[in-house]
């Protein structure tokens, strides 16, 4: 009898006091709390801006044969230059690591999209980084066709000119693209993604998850 006695003040010691109450209800989880994170440093926001203006520059008030409009051009592909020499020894989400070029990545955040998923990525998300690596690859190919189109050996070949041209008008229709994803996933996550590419920093909204 002495035995079962010890064994069951030992359980007891386990149970739950019957004088405590338990809470009626779980309390539940706080969500994540509204934040600001510094993003983009100065050398990519100076970047992106000055590219874009040079875009728009030659696309709206250059003629297409002139100097002004070849050396900005250049101006562009100096710009792509030290954004991708930055992607590799830049601040962390500046580098390429942080937005790797991965179309499988890419149709996973669509899925999550359709699903109604609202995380916010710090640097580029999987579709915005494809779009990114698209644009600097099309002003890459548009400086080295403008310069080939003045050079002894490519000078009034027609498939230069005609690879040049093909590649303006992607550039466009990538820029607008650009643009309308933007503005969408500033919609659907809530944080100002033009402002943040002015000040560097990105206001999540509460309760938001970020990559």
């Amino acid at each position: 009898m002495a035995t079962f006695g010890t064994l069951d003040s030992g359980r007891s010691g386990a149970r739950h006091d019957p004088e405590t109450p338990l809470p009626e209800h779980p309390l539940p989880a706080r969500p994540l709390p509204a934040r600001t994170v510094a993003v983009w440093d100065p050398l990519v926001r100076l970047i992106h801006w000055s590219l874009a203006l040079t875009i728009l520059i030659n696309s709206v008030f250059t003629e297409e044969e002139s100097k002004l409009h070849e050396w900005v051009g250049y101006v562009a592909l100096g710009l792509v230059a030290v954004r991708l020499l930055w992607g590799l020894i830049g601040t962390r989400p500046a580098r390429f690591t942080a937005f790797p070029p991965s179309p499988a990545r890419a149709l996973r955040h669509l899925g999550a999209l359709a699903k109604g998923d609202k995380t916010v990525h710090l640097s580029h998300n999987p579709i915005g980084a494809l779009m990114v690596y698209n644009i600097w690859a099309t002003v890459v190919a548009l400086g080295l066709t403008g310069y080939m189109m003045g050079t002894v050996t490519f000078f009034g070949m027609e498939w230069v000119e005609e690879v040049h041209e093909a590649a303006f008008g992607w550039l466009i229709f990538s820029v607008a693209l650009h643009v309308a994803g933007v503005f969408f996933d500033a919609w659907r996550s809530g944080v100002p993604l033009v402002k943040a590419m002015v000040d560097g920093r990105k206001r999540i909204p509460e309760g938001t998850r970020t990559e």
